[in-house]
Parts: structure tokens; C-alpha cells; sequence
């Protein structure tokens, strides 16, 4: 991505690259991280989470659902897996600054935990509760799918695949009785398979991990998104900072 941070923090270094369609940030823990944290990428500390909406609705970006389209300029907020961090420290502030995003829910995990990061030698978070998510929807928010249990999907064999897309729909679409059209990758994790078992269960949009801009001619079902998470210093930052230069 040329000159461009590897991570959103900010929309500075971010600002052209937005201009040229519709960018999409991805969250996942709006909490400070634990000592013990094995990726620490993972999660947001709240008043960075407000910084980094405040300074797009300064902006003037508006915030829609993920997708090719919308005015300009505007900004897709995701979250992935459905902490409950984002419903007691993030909603607050998107009320605050009349952010709405979408929440991509494991079907199979409301009100339980993150195990399939304990599996991974990482730490389990508590994830939202049915009341939560319907608080979360009642703010404007809206809700996708992030399959039932969070497989890598490529690694599992087609038929549990298509099992954790199709079903995971239906599950979030029966319990909170509203249309389910948006899909996330677990992990970013796809294939050509995959993302023909997404089109086929009939969702409209799926996101990945990949990094970029999404226009006419990225594909729906594979929108790319920014990591938004906190700034890094590399010792080329470090020294631009101190001569003074995209400061």
C-alpha cells in the first residue's frame, strides 16, 4: 500500500487513500490489554476507539454499512466477534458521536467467550449477551454473521463450512428477528470455495482482512478493511517525527 502505515490510528496518512472509495476499519477489544495478551493488536483502549470516530465525523465522513457505495465520503465501522468491551466501552462513545457500526456475531457464542482464541494459546474475552446485542441494535447498530463457532473455514471440510455460514445466518435471523446480509472471514480466512458457500447462502457482502479500498471493481463478497488499532513507532517514524517531516 505504498507509503501507508500497515494499521489505521489516525486519518491523516489515511485521508487520500479514503478519497478513492469506500474504506471499511475493523475492531475487535475496545479495552485496554492485559499484561498476558498474546496479540495485543487485538485490542483498543476506549479513548483511542473515540478519538478515531470523532476524527472522521470531523471530518465529514458518514457511517454506513460495509459495501462498494455510499456518500462521499463515508466509512464503514466494523466490529468482529461481538466482545462485550464494544457494547460497555465502545457504544457510549458512538452515541456520543453518532457512529453506527456493524457487530459480526459467533452465532454459537452469544453471552459465552472467545474459546477459539484460548484454543490458539491466546485469552478468552467475554462476549455480548442477547440483552447486550439487542441494546446495541436499539443504539442503530446493526448485526452480521461470523459463522457459528469460528473455524478457519479453509481447514474444515466444505459441508462443515457451508454448515457454519448457512447456519449462522438463520440462528442471528431467528433469535433477533432482522435480516442477516453482512459476512466476516474468521481470521480472514477464505478461499474461491468459501466465498461461493458465503454468495450461495445468500448474504450481500462479505469482509476480509486484506487491506485496501473497496470500489467498483472490488468484489462484495471479499471487501477489504483496515486494522484499527494503536499507532506504532518504527525507527523511520521515529526519525521523521524528530526532522519534522508528515508531522
Amino acid at each position: 500500500m505504498g507509503s501507508l502505515p500497515d494499521y489505521y490510528s489516525e486519518l491523516a496518512p489515511f485521508a487520500a487513500h479514503f478519497s478513492r472509495g469506500l474504506p471499511s476499519l475493523c475492531y475487535h477489544k475496545i479495552e485496554a490489554p492485559p499484561r498476558h495478551a498474546r496479540i495485543k493488536g487485538l485490542y483498543l483502549s476506549p479513548d483511542l476507539f473515540v478519538r478515531q470516530i470523532r476524527g472522521l465525523k470531523d471530518a465529514g465522513f458518514a457511517f454506513v454499512p460495509p459495501g462498494l457505495a455510499g456518500p462521499a465520503p463515508a466509512v464503514a465501522i466494523t466490529f468482529d466477534d461481538g466482545f462485550a468491551s464494544n457494547w460497555e466501552s465502545a457504544l457510549p462513545g458512538m452515541k456520543d458521536t453518532g457512529c453506527h457500526a456493524i457487530n459480526f456475531l459467533v452465532a454459537d457464542r452469544i453471552g459465552r467467550s472467545s474459546d477459539w482464541e484460548s484454543a490458539e494459546g491466546g485469552e478468552a474475552r467475554p462476549l455480548m449477551n442477547e440483552t447486550q446485542i439487542r441494546e446495541w441494535m436499539a443504539a442503530g447498530n446493526r448485526i452480521g454473521a461470523h459463522t457459528c463457532t469460528h473455524p478457519r473455514l479453509t481447514r474444515i471440510s466444505r459441508g462443515q463450512a457451508k454448515e457454519e455460514i448457512v447456519s449462522s445466518k438463520k440462528k442471528l435471523e431467528d433469535r433477533f428477528a432482522v435480516a442477516v446480509e453482512h459476512f466476516a472471514y474468521p481470521f480472514g480466512d477464505y478461499d474461491i470455495g468459501v466465498v461461493d458457500l458465503v454468495r450461495d447462502a445468500g448474504f450481500k457482502t462479505a469482509s476480509t482482512m486484506d487491506r485496501g479500498i473497496n470500489d467498483s471493481n472490488t468484489d462484495p463478497l471479499r471487501l477489504k478493511r483496515w486494522t484499527a488499532r494503536y499507532p506504532t513507532r518504527t525507527i523511520g517514524s521515529l526519525i521523521r517525527k524528530i526532522l519534522g517531516i508528515g508531522f
